[in-house]
């Protein structure tokens, strides 16, 4: 993700010393996140996701932080990743939090906007005619929400087109 597309109160994210935690569910939306390694190889960064077998290969030597999965309408696992994530936010003193979701970035946007640390939120490529339900939770919650799909930009008006990451 260009620096040029982070503006606003998330600009300069390239800077050194900027500590990026970037937050998904595993599978499809870890491999979005994982696309954006040009722009946060540089960074001082943390992930949260799922402890799955194709996560725990796929982060290898990174640092990560593991939530509760299933998240799906899954109200026990909501409540405990809102545990997870004060508890990551203190250990980690994120400068920025992104996400592709899913519901594991509920928590982590919600103590975002408490704690004024900015998040930045990319709606999944693979939902153009109706909007997710992370996203609608993450858009108010949101310093910056973008999407793949020109086509996603009728659902999220305001919204900065990224174009896709897979």
């Amino acid at each position: 993700m260009p620096d040029r597309e982070l503006g606003g109160p998330v600009s300069s994210p390239s800077a050194a010393g900027r500590r990026v935690l970037l937050v998904s569910s595993s599978g499809g939306h870890l491999a979005q996140l994982l696309t954006l390694k040009p722009w946060w190889e540089t960074l001082e960064r943390s992930f949260v996701t799922f402890s799955t077998p194709d996560a725990v290969s796929q982060l290898g030597d990174e640092q990560v932080d593991f939530a509760f999965h299933p998240t799906t309408r899954n109200i026990p696992n909501l409540i405990r990743n809102f545990g997870v994530a004060a508890k990551v936010l203190r250990k980690r003193r994120p400068d920025l939090i992104v996400s592709t979701g899913a519901a594991v970035a509920v928590p982590f946007f919600v103590f975002g906007r408490i704690l004024g640390i900015p998040t930045a939120y990319i709606e999944v490529f693979d939902r153009l005619d109706s909007r997710t339900l992370t996203g609608r939770l993450c858009r108010p919650l949101s310093s910056l929400f973008c999407v793949q799909w020109e086509r996603q930009q009728r659902l999220y008006p305001g919204s900065t087109l990224i174009g896709r990451l897979l």
